[in-house]
C-alpha cells in the first residue's frame, strides 16, 4: 500500500538506486523518462522518484499520466536508457507500485532489478553534489504522440461502429477514446473521470457488469474494458458476453495466420489459457508455447523463438510487430481491424474457440515448498489426468506469494471439474493441509 510499504522515503532509494545501477551499465547521467497513472499517491511517488533519480545523477523527463504501453513507447522513441512506471495495474486506488523498463522497452531482467535491491539493501545511494546532480524536465504532448504513434501502425476505419469504451478512470481515460474516435467510430466513454481514488473502483476490466448492461441495453456494436495502467484489455460483444483474452488471443491468431503474419504458426500463452484454446488453435493448424504465469514469461518466450503473438486470459496481449509489452490499446484496435478484414460481429469471430468449464481452488497449506515431493498427490494429479484423457486436463502449482496450493481443473462438464478438483484437494489437505 502507499504511504505503508512504498513511502516517498523509499520511493527516493530506488530512484537513487536505479540511477547508479543505469549509471555503471549504459553512462554517466542516464536518461529516464517516467509516467503514472492516475491514484492519487501518483504524483507524490513520482516527485520523489525524480528527486531520487536526479540526486543520483541521472536525468529525468516527466511524462505524467500516461498508460504503461506509452511510457514503455517513449522509451525508445527518446533514446532513454530506462523508463519508470507509478503504477499498480488493476489493483485498488490506495495501491501503488514502481516498476522499471530497460532501454529496449522491455521490463528489466531480474538480474538488473536485484542489482537495484542489492543497491538499497547496502545503503549503497551516495547523492552526487555539485554539477553531479541531474536534470529533470516535462514532456508535452506526450499522450498524443503515443496514439498517433499507435495509430499510425495500425491504420483501420471504424465508421459506422458504435463502441462503449470503459476507462476504469485510469491512464486510459484520455489515450483510447482519442485513438478510437480519431479511427471514425463513434465513442461512448465509461469511466473515464478520474479523481485519484476511483480508478478500477467497480469498473474497468477488473468489473465489466456496468459495461455490458450498457452495451446490451443501447444498442451498442461492442464495449472495451481497459485495466488502472491500460496494458489489457477486455471485450464485450453486442449482447454483453464477455470476450476475454483466450477469445482475443485465438481472434488475432487466425487472422494474422490467414495473412502470412504469425511467424512460425506459433501463439504463445500461460499454463492458465483454457484447455478450449489449445483444441480451437489446433483446428487452426497454429503450434501453443505455454509458459508460467506472468507476462514477462510469456515476452521471454516470445523474444527466444522469435514469436509475434502471446498473451494471457486476463487480456494482456503482445503483439511484437506492434509493441515490446502488453498494450491493451493495441490490442484493441488490432481486434477491430481484425473484425472489420473479416467482416464480422465480434459474437460471431468468437466462435472460433469455445470454452470449457474450468474450476480453481486455492487451498491452504502449512508449507508449500512441500509440493514438490508430496508423492501421493502427484500420483493423484497422475490419475485425473489419465481419467479426463485429451478431453480435460488438472494443473496444480504453489502461489507465487501465499501458502497456497492452486488446484486448476478444466473438463466437458462443471460437474467433472468439480469432482476433479474435490478429490485432489482431498489429498492436498492430507499431505500438506
Amino acid at each position: 500500500m502507499a504511504g505503508d510499504l512504498l513511502t516517498a522515503e523509499f520511493a527516493v532509494q530506488v530512484g537513487r538506486a536505479a540511477a547508479a545501477v543505469l549509471a555503471q551499465h549504459r553512462g554517466e547521467h542516464p536518461l529516464f523518462v517516467i509516467g503514472r497513472d492516475t491514484r492519487l499517491s501518483g504524483p507524490m511517488l513520482e516527485a520523489a522518484l525524480v528527486a531520487g533519480i536526479t540526486s543520483g545523477g541521472g536525468r529525468v523527463e516527466i511524462a505524467g499520466v500516461i498508460p504503461t504501453p506509452g511510457l514503455a513507447a517513449l522509451v525508445l522513441k527518446r533514446g532513454a536508457d530506462a523508463g519508470v512506471v507509478v503504477s499498480a495495474s488493476h489493483n485498488p486506488f490506495a495501491d501503488n507500485g514502481i516498476k522499471v523498463f530497460s532501454h529496449e522497452g522491455l521490463k528489466l531482467s531480474d538480474e538488473e532489478e536485484a542489482e537495484i535491491e542489492a543497491h538499497i539493501a547496502r545503503r549503497d545511494l551516495a547523492t552526487a553534489t555539485g554539477a553531479g546532480f541531474g536534470t529533470a524536465e516535462h514532456l508535452e504532448g506526450a499522450v498524443e504522440s503515443y496514439v498517433e504513434d499507435v495509430v499510425a501502425r495500425i491504420p483501420v476505419d471504424l465508421s459506422g461502429l458504435r463502441i462503449v469504451l470503459d476507462c476504469a478512470h485510469g491512464a486510459m481515460y484520455r489515450a483510447a477514446p482519442l485513438a478510437l474516435a480519431g479511427s471514425g467510430a463513434a465513442v461512448t466513454t465509461l469511466c473515464a473521470a478520474p479523481n485519484g481514488c476511483n480508478i478500477n473502483d467497480g469498473c474497468g476490466s477488473t468489473d465489466l457488469a456496468a459495461l455490458q448492461e450498457l452495451v446490451r441495453g443501447d444498442g451498442f456494436d461492442l464495449g472495451l474494458a481497459f485495466d488502472g495502467d491500460g496494458d489489457r484489455v477486455l471485450a464485450v460483444d453486442a449482447h454483453g458476453e464477455l470476450v476475454d483474452g483466450d477469445f482475443i488471443i485465438a481472434i488475432l491468431a487466425r487472422h494474422l495466420k490467414a495473412r502470412g503474419l504469425l511467424r512460425h504458426d506459433v501463439v504463445v500463452t500461460t499454463v492458465m489459457t483454457n484447455l478450449g484454446f489449445h483444441l480451437a488453435m489446433r483446428r487452426e493448424g497454429i503450434d501453443v508455447v505455454t509458459t508460467d504465469v506472468g507476462d514477462r514469461y510469456v515476452v521471454a518466450e516470445m523474444l527466444k523463438g522469435d514469436y509475434v503473438l502471446g498473451g494471457e486470459q486476463s487480456g494482456h496481449i503482445i503483439d511484437r510487430d506492434i509493441a515490446t509489452t502488453g498494450d491493451g490499446l493495441v490490442t484493441a484496435l488490432l481486434l477491430l481491424r481484425a473484425l472489420r478484414d473479416m467482416g464480422v460481429p465480434l459474437h460471431e469471430a468468437a466462435t472460433v474457440m469455445e470454452r470449457l468449464p474450468q474450476v480453481l481452488v486455492n487451498v491452504p497449506v502449512r508449507d508449500k515448498s512441500g509440493l514438490e515431493h508430496a508423492a501421493a498427490l502427484w500420483a493423484a494429479v497422475e490419475d485425473e489426468s489419465t481419467r479426463l484423457g485429451s478431453s480435460g486436463r488438472v494443473l496444480v502449482r504453489p502461489s507465487g506469494t501465499e501458502s497456497l496450493v492452486r488446484v486448476m481443473c478444466e473438463a466437458p462438464t462443471h460437474e467433472q471439474c468439480d469432482d476433479a478438483c474435490g478429490r485432489l484437494c482431498a489429498v492436498i489437505n492430507e499431505e500438506l493441509g
